[in-house]
């Protein structure tokens, strides 16, 4: 299973954190004047992420994302390039205006069971040590941005083979048949007959 690819970061091996890791910077991509996140703590809840709205690298199938005490957070650099992705989604999610990568993740509805975490994408620090994802969720989402249902199978088996359990709402079947009429109301997949 290992030709299928997931994100470089699953498909060149997870790495573990380290002991005592208390947190890094995240950059974004720009080639100058990068955003800079500083987090003052290591992460909890790593995992890939196959929804539609999480950031991914070019070419990844998933997101590698964690959360972080939201008061653990704090843009150190270039803070004018940050924009809010969607303002009505659930989890504001700051990105570079210029390159496009998602630096944090935030929930302002102080009624909500996440607000006070952040969701931060480790991939984007140039140190090493955070924690290692440990389950993959929203897998059957993949399908809504382009992978094709015939594909599931094979995705769910390295996601095992990895040891990142895949975990969605109902059976994987089912929630492939939701995903995949939604991807077909949207334009996303051709309808097959």
């Amino acid at each position: 299973m290992s030709n299928v690819k997931l994100h470089p970061s699953l498909d060149n091996g997870i790495q573990p954190a380290a002991a005592d890791f208390t947190g890094g910077t995240l950059q974004c991509l720009c080639a100058t004047g990068k955003v800079e996140v500083k987090i003052d703590a290591q992460t909890l809840h790593n995992h890939a992420c196959g929804c539609s709205k999480c950031w991914k690298p070019s070419g990844a199938r998933f997101a590698v994302i964690a959360v972080v005490p939201r008061d653990a957070v704090t843009v150190t650099a270039n803070a004018e390039k940050l924009g809010i992705v969607d303002g009505s989604a659930t989890i504001q999610r700051h990105a570079c205006k210029a390159c496009g990568a998602h630096l944090y993740g935030r929930i302002e509805n102080t009624g909500h069971a996440f607000h006070g975490l952040d969701f931060v994408h480790t991939e984007l620090s140039p140190q090493t040590g955070w924690a290692a994802p440990g389950f993959a969720a929203f897998v059957s989402s993949v399908i809504e941005t382009g992978t094709p249902p015939t594909e599931m199978e094979g995705i769910r088996a390295r996601l095992n083979e990895i040891g990142l359990p895949p975990y969605d709402c109902l059976s994987p079947a089912l929630m492939d048949a939701l995903a995949t009429h939604a991807a077909r109301q949207n334009g996303v997949l051709q309808t097959t007959r």
